[in-house]
């Protein structure tokens, strides 16, 4: 079975067998995920359908995604896509996990095929690429990583995958920080990282090339900046990891300083280009994509969220 679809003048053949995929998180309303995925299967003339399973609407607390997980299973879903708060949570509803995921301990995206329920993570891959690309030839000998959740255990993988010499991870739970730290120095060396509380922050950031913000703070439920403006210095590189919206108050204060600053739409979609790859076994053009989210935030300029 076929059908056609016409956008910009033309048709567009989108044949079977299709995907159902879902994200899972709180306040996702305007996710731009959904048009992101859905836009480039419709490139590629594949079906393709993406909803949104917001805990907030649902009224259910993040522990509920097992329940989630089980119901698409049997929706006859493909896949989701798991944002915060619930990266880490629905680990324990996994049947396996990528190599990558295990090691991060977070996961993102989780493919549902043969019965059963894989996770991967491609927050790390997808922040690697935008930080490589937008922020290139910057100085990586330390680095403070703000946030310790699931967000911030890959990026942390992806910053020393990216060569920083030292990362200070940091966390209003310090022993989560301890425990990223820990894991990362395991992979990649001893002493690569250390981690800490919120009140190591003005030693770190004195001596630190550049700060990564991987926490809530920025999105519409969670306004301001996550640490004093003061502690931002002109030599500095900030990058942070929220995309909705796309200039948070960190990335506009961190800019008017003179700071070089990366927004966090390069890491939303190359981790979406990730994880299409997953749930349908196709290539997506990454660089569309790209082209394709400029567009919709263009568009919806007055809404906020982050995946």
């Amino acid at each position: 079975m076929s059908f056609d679809r016409k956008r910009g003048g033309r048709h567009v053949a989108l044949s079977s067998p299709g995907f159902l995929v879902g994200l899972v998180g709180s306040g996702i309303g305007p996710s731009l995920s959904p048009p992101l995925h859905e836009r480039e299967a419709e490139e590629l003339g594949v079906r393709y359908l993406y909803r949104r399973l917001d805990l907030d609407r649902l009224q259910m607390p993040p522990t509920a995604v097992g329940e989630l997980l089980a119901a698409v299973r049997l929706a006859g879903y493909d896949g989701l896509n798991i944002t915060h708060p619930c990266k880490q949570v629905v680990l324990e509803h996994l049947d396996e996990l990528s190599p990558a995921a295990a090691e991060l301990g977070a996961v993102n995206t989780v493919v549902l095929r043969g019965g059963r329920a894989i996770g991967h993570n491609t927050d790390w891959s997808g922040f690697a690429h935008a930080f490589d690309r937008g922020l290139p030839d910057v100085a990586r000998d330390r680095v403070v990583l703000l946030g310790a959740g699931g967000a911030g255990s890959a990026v942390a993988h992806a910053l020393l995958t990216c060569g920083v010499g030292h990362l200070t991870v940091l966390d209003v739970n310090a022993q989560r920080a301890g425990a990223v730290a820990a894991a990362v120095s395991s992979r990649f060396g001893a002493g690569r990282a250390s981690g800490g509380d919120l009140t190591g922050l003005p030693q770190a950031m004195a001596s630190a090339d550049g700060l990564v913000h991987a926490t809530p703070t920025g999105m519409a439920a969670h306004p301001g900046l996550p640490l004093p403006a003061e502690l931002l210095q002109p030599r500095m590189w900030v990058a942070d990891v929220v995309y909705r919206p796309l200039q948070t108050q960190l990335v506009r204060t961190a800019a008017a300083l003179g700071c070089r600053v990366l927004d966090g739409g390069g890491m939303a979609v190359f981790q979406a280009v990730d994880s299409f790859r997953l749930f349908t076994g196709l290539e997506p053009d990454a660089g569309r994509m790209l082209a394709h989210f400029a567009e919709l935030v263009e568009r919806s300029a007055g809404d906020v969220s982050v995946d």
